[in-house]
């Protein structure tokens, strides 16, 4: 079978049909300096979870819906680009 795409049609892989792979990678590797930091600092198990939960579900929540379906990595390059030279961006008629 062969399908037929829009030229104006933007294919991207993504894994389970959900996250596009640098966003996955991202998130692991965000919850491994998390999960780094908790061992070292907090003691009970408790503290752990919470602590993981409360740090990880909010970037994983972001990259999962995004910002009008634009990949999360993108997204903070531009906050970042933002902050570094906020005058090129303003756009005056």
């Amino acid at each position: 079978m062969k399908f037929i795409f829009p030229q104006n049609y933007n294919f991207k892989v993504k894994f389970l049909g959900l996250l596009d792979y640098p966003s996955i990678i991202l998130n692991f590797v965000w919850w491994i300096i998390i999960y780094i930091f908790s061992s070292l600092f907090i003691y009970s198990l408790l503290f752990k979870l919470i602590f993981f939960i409360i740090t990880c579900f909010p970037v994983f929540l972001l990259s999962l819906f995004g910002f009008h379906q634009e990949n999360i990595i993108y997204v903070f390059n531009y906050v970042l680009m933002f902050y570094k030279n906020p005058k090129i961006y303003l756009y005056k008629k």
